[in-house]
């Protein structure tokens, strides 16, 4: 994770997953000796036939992370860093090891100050953490260890704050969002293309796309604070020049923000 923890307070995170053809082998194909990859494709395939939308995702349980991205902000929500753990390798149990070590670095100094910020993280992206943490053995008494209602306390997950914890569906998602605020939401990856990718070894180009729904978080977060009373909508503009001005600096070492500047637009509301 970033360094520098005392200053922070907010750790926007996003992370990509793949489906684990070993595991769906041994628990769901026991009986028939697949090999994992054709145990992915019978699992995908079975996940479209239940699906409304064709959807081949599956379960988290299922899963394992190939990026996990984390953006800090200040307590006045201005960007200060971003990092996806265990650059340039991506190895899913080293990102683990970052990801839950390093939040454990920030709350020991922070406390309930550090404010976990997510979209559906809930649903998807801690979980998968959390299980990845069982698989390879990390600890963290301070998440693991704490009650539930704290442990909500400190996650702001923007899509249950959005649905009314979910009793719409927000169809769009993140990318409806981001594009309602001029910033690029997806521009050419999508979700369902990260496997594929990375059967094909594109672990660097997984991990510039978690980068990006990282960012798109952030900029929907700092929207957010101006629904709360928070941020003033002076304020969440000048937080948004201000994060277009540090991306554009880091972008001479680390072309893929150049990527996301091509995109970028400003707000401009209608009708």
């Amino acid at each position: 994770m970033p360094d520098n923890p005392p200053s922070a307070k907010y750790l926007v995170i996003d992370t990509e997953s793949v489906p684990d053809g070993r595991l769906l082998a041994k628990v769901k194909y026991s009986q028939q000796d697949m090999k994992p990859e054709d145990a992915v494709a019978q699992a995908q395939a079975e996940a479209r036939a239940m699906s409304s939308s064709g959807s081949d995702f599956l379960p988290v349980s299922f899963q394992y992370p190939v990026a996990a991205c984390v953006l800090r902000a200040n307590a006045d929500f201005h960007l200060e860093a971003l990092t996806c753990l265990d650059a340039p390798e991506f190895r899913p149990r080293k990102i683990t090891e970052d990801f839950w070590h390093g939040l454990n670095n920030y709350r020991a100094k922070l406390g309930d100050r550090c404010k976990l910020v997510t979209f559906n993280g809930k649903g998807f992206d801690v979980p998968l953490l959390e299980l990845a943490a069982f698989r390879y053995g990390v600890g963290s008494k301070d998440h693991f260890g704490n009650n539930n209602r704290r442990r909500a306390e400190t996650h702001l997950d923007l899509m249950e704050m959005l649905t009314g914890h979910g009793s719409i569906r927000l169809s769009g998602g993140l990318n409806l969002l981001s594009k309602l605020l001029g910033k690029p939401g997806k521009t050419g990856i999508q979700g369902d293309m990260v496997y594929q990718l990375y059967l094909a070894g594109k672990v660097k180009e997984i991990n510039d796309y978690c980068m990006f729904d990282t960012l798109d978080t952030y900029f929907v977060f700092l929207r957010t604070r101006v629904l709360t009373g928070e941020l003033t909508l002076e304020a969440e503009h000048i937080a948004v020049l201000k994060a277009k001005e540090w991306l554009t600096q880091k972008a001479v070492d680390q072309p893929a923000l150049g990527q996301y500047l091509e995109h970028w637009g400003d707000w401009s509301p209608w009708p």
